[in-house]
């Protein structure tokens, strides 16, 4: 029996900052008009509150393709931007504020929230932090679980690809994607567990809402996730990017390895599972130094430049994101390995600063400016 073609529709959720534009600190209280103005006027879109106030979350209509998928996020951030202007506030596409204390923000007064507060305590108080989702449609169930199995190989990959948090209350973290480590003090966060089975996923899930541990399978946090609302594949490990091109990228870097893995099991191959510890230990690489660090190739095994990689990876996929009408977006992950990501730029404008005599917190201000602007920038 022959499997069907999944559709690889898609659909990209991110997570901004609202930043005062006076002071460039969150906006602890940011104006409720401002929701109701964007889910008004973006009406084939999902605009939503974020756990803390200062944070909101879009989500775009399903997508056909990368050219959709653009479309729909520069309307979202275009849209968003110019409401949230109005109110004297910035829209910030990076996944954690340079300078801010999460210490006196306050969470959306909402019952879910309220639950996840009064669970979580002070690990969830102090996430800050902004991520950015792509579901990618894979509609067999069967199909999902083993691609999900494998796809988890490519997630630090996409990681690195994207940092955009080196800062955390105002001091370098050290690492390029510090977003992570918060978030990794979550329960129900990290990789996924391998099923060889949707059925057993499905057990999973439901001896963790039997046990009162869960609502839903929409508490299971992984890096990578069958979604509990849609017919997709949610990839959640990769922080938000300010600069459009780059999310569409990861986008579409994601989208067409599913491919690749789907083709891949229709000859009658699959891609090597390797030992979980083996691929958290490329996260960690990936989160540490981004497109700097070395990953891991097992297969040698031997750390590999991440310009190597991004080859090898665009050489596997070409086929795909020809398929995909990606190729451009694809291609473009060679110009985020040359010339950084957000985290590389952030670092080298802070440290320029310091270096001529600015004082670490005029330094930091300049980097939330930078950031303020490249989230804009593609939007036209």
């Amino acid at each position: 029996m022959s499997l069907q073609e999944p559709s690889f529709t898609i659909g990209i959720e991110e997570e901004y900052l609202l930043v005062d534009l006076e002071t460039r600190e969150l906006a602890q209280e940011p104006s409720d008009d401002i929701l109701s103005e964007c889910q008004k006027r973006l009406p084939d879109h999902i605009v939503t509150p974020e756990f803390l106030r200062s944070q909101l979350e879009i989500g775009t209509r399903v997508c056909k393709n990368i050219s959709e998928a653009r479309e729909a996020l520069q309307e979202l951030r275009g849209t968003v931007s110019e409401v949230a202007q109005k109110k004297g506030l910035g829209l910030m596409a990076s996944s954690v504020h340079p300078f801010a204390d999460w210490h006196g923000l306050k969470h959306t007064p909402k019952e879910r929230y309220d639950i996840i507060a009064r669970d979580m305590q002070a690990t969830v108080r102090r996430m800050m932090i902004c991520g950015m989702h792509v579901h990618c449609a894979i509609e067999d169930q069967e199909l999902r679980i083993d691609l999900m199995n494998q796809a988890t190989y490519f997630l630090p990959h996409l990681l690195a690809l994207s940092t955009s948090s080196p800062f955390w209350r105002g001091e370098e973290s050290g690492l390029k994607s510090y977003r992570v480590t918060v978030f990794d003090a979550l329960p129900r966060t990290g990789l996924p567990d391998r099923f060889e089975s949707f059925g057993e996923f499905e057990r999973l899930v439901d001896t963790m809402v039997e046990a009162n541990a869960i609502e839903d399978g929409s508490k299971l946090w992984w890096d990578l996730r069958p979604s509990s609302k849609y017919p997709t594949l949610e990839m959640r490990l990769t922080d938000v990017c300010p600069l459009l091109e780059d999310s569409l990228t990861i986008a579409a870097l994601f989208s067409c390895v599913l491919r690749m893995l789907y083709r891949l099991r229709r000859n009658n191959q699959r891609w090597r599972i390797y030992p979980q510890t083996l691929v958290e230990e490329n996260r960690w690489i990936g989160q540490r130094f981004g497109v700097d660090g070395k990953l891991v190739d097992f297969g040698i095994p031997a750390p590999v430049p991440m310009a190597e990689l991004i080859d090898e990876i665009i050489g596997l996929t070409a086929e795909d994101a020809e398929f995909l009408g990606c190729e451009k977006e694809v291609q473009h992950a060679r110009e985020i390995v040359r010339r950084g990501t957000s985290a590389d730029r952030q670092l080298a404008l802070y440290r320029d600063c310091v270096g001529k005599g600015e004082k670490p917190k005029d330094a930091l201000v300049k980097v939330v400016d930078q950031v303020l602007k490249e989230t804009v920038s593609g939007i036209n």
